[in-house]
Formats: structure tokens, C-alpha cells, sequence
């Protein structure tokens, strides 16, 4: 970290949105790289999440550093170059079926953008079919699905089902997340991983990028048939 950038993380931090976007520009200013100003960014990030995650930050604190992080994103995505600009990976967003609200979805994807990977957002109320054609449009990494009505989890269900009869389930890692959901639900209805919250979304679709894309136990099953 450099003395450019020295201020940079602490505004984000603190959702500061102006002062941030400020401190990102003298760095670009002084002739730092783009890709380490943003590895700054990406860095106070994975900090408001952690702290999001255990309890010290609550939403309004995560939704305004999210979006001062986005003003940031703003600037240096046209100044980076080649491999800086590359992202991590691709992601597939939505609430299931039925379900219309996009508060944890819309902070999931902000903290996956922050984190440099590219997001398609379907937007709320996707049908299994949906989901089905944006992993055959978009050969996403992950398709990311959320639900905050106990009677619209079921849909998730139907669109792993509708994955599998469309020969694409072992394409793709499929996340679940919101608040009635539990890790025993996402087992049962043949998820990838469950996420609490959207700091260990993030980090779970790190660990699988970074083990080199190995496929998943039903992907791998399918291929062996």
C-alpha cells in the first residue's frame, strides 16, 4: 500500500463515497497503477464484509461503502488494461420464482462486482426456464439464487430440476442464499454451496475459482455417464 492509497480503504470502509471517489483520483494523479488502486478497493471490501458477516456492520453500513465502491469501479474499469481488467469470474444472478425481493440479491451482486467478477443480474421473480437459457446465453461460473419467502424455496428446487433436463446442471456451481434458507434445504435440493450472507458468497466463489475449476460431484457424475 502506498501513501496515494493509504486513504482510500478507510473511506470506503466508512461509506464515504465522495471523499473515496477524491482519494481515487490523486492516485490515478500520482501515476499509480489502476489494478492497485482496485486491489485497495477489492481489499476494503472483503473488510465491510467480514465485518457485515460477524455482526459489527448492518446493512445501511454495507449498502453505502457497496456503493461507494461502485463510483470507484467506475472510474478505474476504463484504465485498466490486459489482465488487470480480466475478471475473476461470471455469475448469474436472481430471486427464484415468486419471489420479488432484491435487497440481498442487489448486495450479493454488488459485493461480487467489488470483488471483480462479472455479474448478470436476471432481476427478481425468474422462472426455472429463465435461469435454464442464461446459463446456455451467458456459460456462466455460478448461477446465484436467492429467496426470502419460505414458499417460493421450492422454485429453487425446480430450477436445479430444470437444469438437469436441459443437460446443463454439470455446467455450472449453483449458490443459494436468504434468510429462511439452511445448508441442510441446499443439500437436499442439490446445490452447490448455501451462503449465510453475502461476504461468504464472495469467498465461497473464491475457493472454487481457486481450485482450478474443478467440476462439482454431480457435474462430474454426469459426465461419467
Amino acid at each position: 500500500m502506498s501513501d496515494e492509497t493509504a486513504g482510500l480503504k478507510e473511506w470506503i470502509i466508512r461509506g464515504k463515497r465522495n471523499e473515496a471517489v477524491q482519494e481515487t483520483k490523486k492516485a490515478l494523479a500520482a501515476g499509480i497503477d489502476p489494478a492497485t488502486v482496485m486491489a485497495e478497493a477489492i481489499a476494503a471490501m472483503s473488510i465491510v464484509g467480514q465485518k457485515f458477516s460477524t455482526g459489527e456492520f448492518f446493512l445501511p453500513q454495507m449498502m453505502i461503502a457497496a456503493r461507494a465502491m461502485s463510483e470507484i469501479m467506475a472510474i478505474l474499469k476504463p484504465r485498466l488494461l490486459g489482465a488487470a481488467a480480466e475478471t475473476k469470474g461470471k455469475a448469474v444472478i436472481g430471486t427464484a420464482a415468486g419471489d420479488f425481493h432484491d435487497i440481498g440479491k442487489n448486495i450479493v451482486k454488488m459485493m461480487l462486482e467489488s470483488a471483480g467478477y462479472q455479474v448478470v443480474d436476471l432481476g427478481v421473480d425468474v422462472a426455472p426456464d429463465r435461469f435454464v437459457q442464461a446459463v446456455h446465453d451467458e456459460r456462466p461460473d455460478f448461477l446465484l439464487m436467492s429467496a426470502l419467502l419460505t414458499l417460493t424455496m421450492e422454485n429453487m428446487r425446480r430450477t436445479i430440476d430444470a437444469l438437469r433436463a436441459a443437460g446443463v446442471r454439470g455446467n455450472v456451481r449453483v449458490g443459494v442464499g436468504g434468510a429462511p434458507l439452511t445448508k441442510k434445504f441446499a443439500d437436499d435440493i442439490g446445490a452447490d454451496f448455501y451462503s449465510p450472507d453475502a461476504y461468504e458468497c464472495v469467498e465461497t466463489c473464491n475457493r472454487i475459482m481457486h481450485s482450478s475449476h474443478r467440476p462439482s460431484p454431480e457435474g462430474a457424475e454426469a459426465k461419467q455417464r
